[in-house]
C-alpha cells in the first residue's frame, strides 16, 4: 500500500474570490505540525494493489460470503459456528488438563518433535515434494470449498 500527503495552500482552493462548494462542506482539517502554515489544506490519499497474498483471502472471504448469501438455514450455519466455538474452547481446557500431567507433556513434545523432523523431511526439503505438498492443499481447499 503506498500513500502520498499533499498540502496545498489555499489560493489553489479559490476560484475568483469563492470558495469551490466541495471544499466548504468539508470540516476543518488538523495541520501536520511539520507544516507552520496556517492557510493549507492537508490531503492524504492511498493507494493499494492487489498482491497474491491479499487475493487469496479475498477469494476465501468471497466464497464464504457467498455459502451465506445462498443459505436457506442460516440459523444452522450459526449454530455450527457456535459448536465450533464451543469445541475450541473444550480442545485447549482438555490440553490444559494434559499439560499438568506430569509426564505426558514430555512425550508428546518428543513425538511433536519426531514428527516435525519427518514432514520436513517428506515434503519440505526437495522441491518435487514442496511440489507435491502444494497440489494436496489447493486440492484439500478445492475440496472444501466444493470447486
Amino acid at each position: 500500500m503506498a500513500s502520498i500527503t499533499a498540502c496545498l495552500p489555499s489560493p489553489l482552493l479559490v476560484q475568483g474570490r469563492q470558495k469551490l462548494s466541495l471544499f466548504i462542506t468539508l470540516p476543518k482539517l488538523p495541520l501536520s505540525p511539520l507544516n507552520e502554515k496556517q492557510n493549507c489544506l492537508a490531503i492524504v490519499a492511498k493507494a493499494s494493489g492487489e498482491s497474491s497474498e491479499s487475493s487469496t483471502s479475498l477469494t476465501v472471504f468471497k466464497s464464504v460470503q457467498n455459502v451465506w448469501d445462498s443459505s436457506e438455514d442460516r440459523l444452522g450455519l450459526i449454530g455450527l459456528g457456535f459448536a465450533g466455538i464451543v469445541a475450541l474452547w473444550a480442545s485447549v481446557n482438555l490440553i490444559t488438563a494434559i499439560d499438568k500431567l506430569p509426564i505426558i507433556p514430555n512425550a508428546l513434545e518428543l513425538i511433536g518433535i519426531l514428527f516435525s523432523t519427518w514432514f520436513v523431511y517428506r515434503y519440505l526439503l526437495f522441491k518435487p515434494d514442496r511440489e507435491e505438498l502444494f497440489q494436496i492443499i489447493n486440492k484439500s481447499v478445492s475440496d472444501i470449498l466444493g470447486q
